[in-house]
C-alpha cells in the first residue's frame, strides 16, 4: 500500500533525516532520501521524499490504516504549517537562524519508551558515547524486522539485574533509573499514553517523581515525545552555547537572560530550541 503526500510549505526533509541518522538504531538512507521504521503493531513502514525543501511530497509505503497514517504525518510534523512558525520568529532576534533553517521540522520520536529509554542513556554523556550505549542497548534487549531495530519493550527491561547493563558500561546510578522506570511503564504505574492528554506542566510533575528523571529529561519527552511546541530546556549546555554565539557574547548567558526572551519566542520555545540545536550542529552563527 502506498500513498503520495504532498505538503504546501518548505520542508527540510534532508535535515530531518541527517538528524534522524544521529540515532544509530533508525534506519535511513541519505542517498535515498528515505526512512524505515517500525509502527507499533511491528509492521515496517518506508517514507520516501519525492520532491524538494521548496516543493515537497512523500511516498508513504506500508501497511497501514488510516489512524497509522494520521500518527505517521504527526510524527513529521506533516499537519501543521511550518510557514506560519517561521513568519513568527522573524521579527526576533532568533530569524538569521530560522532563515539558515528553513523548514526544519520538529519530529517526534516513534515510541513514548523508547524517548525516555534514550534521555536516561543520554544524560550527562558525549553524542558519540551515547549513541555506542543505545545501541548496545537496543541490538542486545530489541528487536530486529527486515534490517530494522525497534527498541525493546518495558516488559524485558524490568526484568532484567543492574549487574547486566553495568557489563555493557552503563553506570550502576543509569541502570538502576532505566530499570526503575521499564518497571513502572511495564506495571502500568506510569500510563506514558495517558500522559498525551495532560498538561506541560502536569506531564512534567508525573515523571519528575521518578528516580532518574529531572526536569531536562521530562522537557525532551514533552519535545520529541510529545511533539509540544512551547518547551525550551533552558539548563540545556547546547542552547546555552549557541544563544552565546548568536548573541555574540564573551559568556553563556544566565537563566534570567534566556526567559527573558520567552515571550517573544512563545508559543513556539520548542522550534526556537530546535533552530538552536541546528545552529550548533551546523555552526551557522551569522548574524
Amino acid at each position: 500500500m502506498a500513498e503520495i503526500i504532498t505538503l504546501p510549505f518548505v520542508y527540510d526533509f534532508d535535515g530531518a533525516l541527517e538528524k534522524l541518522a544521529g540515532d544509530p538504531v533508525n534506519s535511513v538512507d541519505m542517498l535515498n532520501r528515505s526512512i524505515r521504521f517500525p509502527m507499533e503493531e511491528g509492521n515496517i513502514v518506508t517514507l520516501q521524499a519525492m520532491g524538494t525543501k521548496e516543493s515537497p511530497s512523500f511516498l508513504l509505503k506500508g501497511i497501514l490504516n488510516e489512524a497509522q497514517k494520521d500518527m505517521v504525518k504527526s510524527i513529521f510534523h506533516f499537519n501543521e504549517p511550518l510557514d506560519e512558525i517561521y513568519l513568527h520568529f522573524m521579527d526576533s532576534d532568533l530569524a538569521p537562524i530560522f532563515q539558515a533553517h528553513e523548514g526544519t521540522p520538529l519530529v517526534r520520536s516513534f515510541s513514548l519508551y523508547s524517548t525516555l529509554m534514550r534521555s536516561i542513556i543520554h544524560q550527562q554523556l558525549n553524542m558519540s558515547f551515547a549513541n555506542t550505549l543505545t545501541r548496545r542497548f537496543v541490538e542486545a534487549f530489541g528487536s530486529e524486522i527486515d534490517g530494522v531495530w525497534r527498541y525493546p519493550s518495558p516488559e524485558v527491561i524490568a526484568d532484567l539485574e543492574v549487574s547486566t547493563l553495568r557489563d555493557m558500561q552503563f553506570s550502576s546510578r543509569k541502570a538502576e533509573y532505566i530499570i526503575g522506570l521499564s518497571q513502572a511503564v511495564a506495571t502500568g504505574s506510569l500510563d506514558l499514553e495517558k500522559l498525551r492528554r495532560l498538561e506541560d506542566n502536569e506531564v512534567i510533575d508525573i515523571l519528575t517523581d521518578y528516580r532518574g528523571v529531572g526536569p531536562w529529561t521530562a522537557q525532551n519527552f514533552l519535545m520529541s515525545g510529545l511533539g509540544r511546541p512551547n518547551l525550551f530546556p533552558v539548563a540545556d549546555i547546547g542552547l546555552q552555547n549557541a544563544l552565546m554565539n548568536l548573541w555574540e557574547m564573551d559568556r553563556k548567558p544566565t537563566k534570567e537572560e534566556i526567559i527573558a526572551r520567552f515571550p517573544i519566542w512563545s508559543p513556539y520555545l520548542s522550534y526556537a530550541a530546535l533552530y538552536l540545536w541546528r545552529s550548533i550542529e551546523k555552526n551557522s552563527f551569522s548574524k
